[in-house]
């Protein structure tokens, strides 16, 4: 039998892209002309009595599930962590290299095909500084950063859901018809969360964080920059070891979450980058703050669930399809302008010819850890607040956090009730596709998995 004793291990290795790649997260590409900070892989490896579990967060802005599967199995291969034990996240910087297709937004090939070893290279080195270690949990709670980025809108203004061509409910990101904001329509998740890592005489190993925001976007198109996760990170690095400390901080469910108040658009600086300096070095700092008050576990087991979660594909009708099929054939996607409703309509319909030809059901893979006391979810998807404060509510006894974003990415995973409203994340697209009952089946699953883990 394996002797019982705990270690812990990170390390971070640099993937920053070169100028001219190709970057994702808006309805077009864009080209990388400017390198405002770096971008890192970073890796933290917990092992006990011979379980090994392995944290794996990008830079970047979404990694699909075959290529998130493809980093585990090369991990696992070279270095015999068990393929369900691995946890590939992005943290949905939208100013990065692409790794996926998402609407115009192009795969980078060179640069998907550059990643794969220095991945490696973050978990090897995590695995070889492995040593007798503490990991404690500890959070605080900043609400000052994160609203609901749909609203209710008043009468006089009318969204129009590009598919089907019905009004919504809901406007997402109302730029330019402010005026019209009624309210909110959900509240976030505020909490900033971590597991924290020391080695035996107290020296700082990693601290794995968790917050509810989408990100900054303080930047111009084009700029190459990990957004306000970078700034975070780089800040703990800074105060609690440097090289020696990888900090990570990852995506909470945010999906309709994030930092463009448009009821309060004056109470951040302007300049280009100031935003998520802000929000990222008053988070660190909210954390430090509260590293005093984490509950340390010497010797915690380690489990670990993975599975994958069938959902059933929304597929438009042939009505549907034939519209979508004449709209196609007379747009030129070359000189597409997402500021137009018209053009945004043709992209849509270009969607609706690709959602035609998927398959009946897609996967939603849910990742459960026990740490100790701890437990931490893992969901393939953008989630909205609702679903981590749920999973929160209901494991209420112990500390939790939900990581999103995670072993691939399914798209927006809206609650039922929200999908009634509309709004941006519910038009029916390849990046949301899943029933409507989706996000209740996975939360349910995740919880039960949870739960089974407890036992």
């Amino acid at each position: 039998m394996a002797r019982n004793e705990f270690k812990a291990g990170a390390a971070k290795v640099n993937i920053t892209p070169v100028l001219g790649v190709r970057i994702n997260g808006d309805f077009i590409t864009h080209y990388a002309n400017y390198i405002h900070d770096d971008l890192f892989v970073r890796a933290l490896v917990l092992e006990n009595a011979g379980e090994r579990m392995a944290f794996v967060v990008l830079d970047t802005c979404i990694i699909p599930e075959y290529l998130a599967n493809e980093f585990k199995s090369l991990i696992s291969v070279n270095t015999g962590i068990p393929f369900p034990n691995i946890l590939v996240a992005s943290t949905h910087t939208h100013a990065a290299g692409s790794l996926a297709d998402v609407h115009l937004g192009s795969k980078d090939i060179d640069y998907t095909r550059s990643i794969p070893p220095k991945i490696l290279a973050a978990v090897q080195q995590a695995i070889q500084s492995l040593e007798p270690a503490v990991i404690g949990h500890t959070a605080v709670d900043v609400p000052e950063h994160v609203v609901c980025r749909r609203y209710y809108m008043k009468e006089g203004y009318t969204s129009i859901n590009p598919v089907t061509g019905e009004p919504d409910v809901v406007k997402t990101n109302p730029v330019g018809v402010e005026k019209f904001i009624d309210k909110r329509v959900a509240n976030p998740d505020p909490a900033l969360s971590c597991l924290a890592v020391r080695n035996k005489n107290g020296r700082w190993i990693s601290i794995l964080a968790n917050y509810s925001l989408h990100y900054v976007g303080d930047w111009d198109n084009g700029t190459i920059s990990a957004d306000y996760f970078g700034v975070f990170n780089n800040y703990l690095e800074s105060k609690l070891g440097e090289d020696d400390f990888t900090s990570i901080l990852t995506n909470g469910t945010s999906g309709d979450i994030n930092i463009w108040d448009f009821l309060q658009p004056d109470r951040y600086p302007t300049e280009k980058f100031a935003k998520s300096k802000v929000i990222g070095e008053d988070l660190a700092s909210r954390l430090l703050g509260a590293l005093d008050k984490a509950q340390w576990d010497e010797n915690p087991d380690l489990k670990v669930i993975y599975q994958k979660i069938p959902l059933a594909v929304q597929k438009p009708n042939q009505s549907i399809v034939e519209n979508a099929r004449r709209l196609v054939s007379s747009s030129n996607y070359e000189t597409l302008n997402p500021e137009l409703p018209e053009d945004i309509r043709k992209l849509y319909a270009r969607e609706q010819l690709y959602l035609d030809q998927f398959p009946d059901t897609i996967y939603c893979p849910i990742q459960a850890f026990k740490i100790g006391r701890f437990y931490l979810g893992a969901l393939s998807g953008e989630f909205f607040a609702e679903t981590g404060l749920r999973l929160k509510e209901s494991l209420k006894e112990n500390p939790y956090f939900t990581i999103s974003m995670a072993n691939g990415n399914i798209g927006y995973v809206p609650p039922k009730e929200q999908l009634a409203l509309g709004g941006y994340e519910t038009w029916r697209c390849r990046y949301s596709c899943a029933e409507e009952d989706a996000e209740q089946i996975v939360r349910q699953a995740l919880l039960e998995a949870i739960q089974n883990l407890a036992q």
